[in-house]
């Protein structure tokens, strides 16, 4: 077990936002985090990755429990890609590298320029490295964040919505290199996704998140109509099609 989440709860003042949550992944599987808007799946991300503060309950990474890791340990086993990027004057190398900082005393070593080189191959930015933040599409920003998170060599990637801006060619590619990336590093990610037939189609693991609390977890085996329609009240029919699952709103 790579990650485990125990007992989580969060509130802002005056408003609880989650409750009791509980789920774990493996190495080498990628969890999709399904729900409505406002059902508390970003919240929890941030409560893994310790940006925001949760009241109660632990998460274990490899049986480290991250509440008790000091931020540069932390930043070595979770690599977080948030929703919002901001895109500043430097090059796309550069914030690849940024990646690296974890791991970096006074300067980038050789292993961290190569490590960075790598991330940006396979995100397929080669043709930008030496191209500045702002002069890129919000698609091609999203890779770049991706790419930094990556070259981070972290333990569990935790991504909010890393296919938000992209074209259907990418989607495809990004998630494809996230996938491959888990199974052969054996790391885990947990993402959230919207688009629930690029979930079942590389997702390992759901969590279908309702109300601030997990509505069902597991495998495909939870995503049926009578699941979906519950967390996003749309009836919905799940069919195959060249053995891809197919999410069909009726």
């Amino acid at each position: 077990m790579i990650l485990s989440v125990r007992g989580l709860a969060f509130r802002y003042p005056g408003r609880s936002v989650l409750k009791d949550i509980n789920f774990s992944v493996e190495k080498g599987e990628c969890a999709a985090l399904l729900g409505t808007n406002g059902a508390g799946k970003s919240t929890l991300l941030k409560c893994i990755d310790r940006i925001l503060k949760a009241q109660c309950g632990t998460v274990l990474i490899e049986n480290n429990e991250i509440f008790k890791l000091n931020s540069i340990e932390l930043a070595r086993k979770v690599g977080y890609v948030s929703q919002q990027q901001s895109s500043i004057r430097t090059t796309v190398f550069d914030s690849v590298l940024l990646g690296r900082k974890p791991y970096i005393k006074w300067n980038a070593s050789k292993e961290d320029i190569l490590i960075a080189n790598k991330a940006i191959e396979v995100l397929e930015l080669g043709d930008y490295s030496l191209r500045f933040l702002d002069e890129l599409s919000g698609g091609e920003l999203q890779k770049v964040v991706i790419a930094r998170a990556i070259a981070q060599k972290p333990e569990v990637l935790l991504l909010d919505e890393p296919t938000s801006n992209l074209d259907l060619k990418n989607q495809l590619e990004v998630i494809r290199i996230i996938h491959k990336i888990v199974r052969f590093q054996g790391i885990a990610a947990v993402m959230i996704v919207h688009d629930l037939n690029l979930a079942m189609r590389f997702a390992d693991k759901f969590v279908l998140l309702k109300d601030g609390t997990i509505f069902a977890a597991g495998g495909r085996g939870i995503m049926t109509p009578e699941n979906i329609e519950s967390v996003y009240s749309v009836p919905v029919a799940v069919e195959n099609y060249r053995n891809i699952p197919v999410v069909v709103p009726l």
